[in-house]
């Protein structure tokens, strides 16, 4: 008698059955099929992962998130006292000069982008002021709301406020532009501003 099934298929079927497990529902099978080598790999080392995080940062005092920041802000303090650019020390930067600046569509345009990427999630994107103070009022905490005080601040920044000195990563026509766009918007009256901080400006 000439048997039908598949060799293949009968070998199959045997390699299956070692898989096997004792439960039976309803005529259906349950196999208890390894887990890939892989996946076991990635588990166990999430494991060792958490627990070496755990040791290192719970138990052997490593840094929190708020001293690496300090650390971090600390590193760029200095790069920007060694590298960064003296733009407000250079003799043809004036007022006048930077007051060019602010009646250019253009470089406002441009102080514009850079305020999003670096400045608005700080001091919100109508600059009435968020976790940074808001600068459109007459109250300022440094300086006294010059565009030479503005470029100043923005330069070097407030370290112990947690804004980065931009100097370093800015160039002179952002700069410039960003300056020219903050002194802009003074007296501009954004809805829902931040209350006044610092001094009401003098000028």
């Amino acid at each position: 008698m000439q048997n039908d099934k598949p060799t293949g298929q009968s070998n199959e079927t045997s390699k299956d059955e070692q898989y096997l497990t004792d439960h039976n529902y309803d005529g259906i099978k349950e196999f208890n099929n390894p887990l890939p080598g892989w996946w076991l790999v990635t588990f166990f080392g999430t494991i060792i992962f958490a627990f070496v995080y755990y040791v290192h940062y719970e138990l052997g005092g490593g840094p929190s998130l708020n001293e690496e920041l300090q650390t971090g802000l600390s590193r760029i303090k200095q790069m920007g006292v060694s590298h960064a650019p003296q733009v407000a020390k250079e003799a043809a930067l004036t007022e006048e000069f930077i007051a060019q600046y602010e009646s250019d569509p253009k470089n406002l345009t441009l102080g514009n982008q850079v305020y999003e990427g670096k400045c608005a999630s700080c001091h919100g994107p109508q600059l009435q002021g968020l976790i940074g103070p808001n600068l459109t009022d007459e109250f300022w905490i440094h300086g006294q709301g010059t565009r030479l005080d503005i470029m100043k601040v923005i330069s070097e920044g407030v370290a112990d406020k947690g804004m980065p000195p931009w100097g370093p990563l800015l160039k002179k026509d952002e700069m410039l532009s960003l300056t020219a766009l903050v002194h802009s918007k003074k007296g501009s009256s954004p809805p829902n501003p931040k209350l006044p901080q610092g001094q009401k400006s003098q000028n």
